[in-house]
């Protein structure tokens, strides 16, 4: 015969399921991004070609 017990202890009810956790603020490198793809997007639509590194724009 054991000299000593332990008691079972049931785990606590759940009440309500968990809050869905407000969305996180994006970094300032995923906003930088955003905004160049949108910009982008937005020149496909309008049939723009998109300009070349070592061109510039006539001024």
């Amino acid at each position: 015969m054991p000299a000593f017990t332990f008691e079972k202890i049931s785990p606590p009810a759940r009440r309500a399921p968990a809050a869905a956790l407000p969305k996180k603020p994006r970094g300032l490198i995923s906003q930088m991004i955003n905004r160049f793809a949108e910009r982008r997007a937005r020149r496909a639509l309008q049939g723009e070609p998109a300009m070349p590194r070592d061109e510039k724009p006539a001024e």
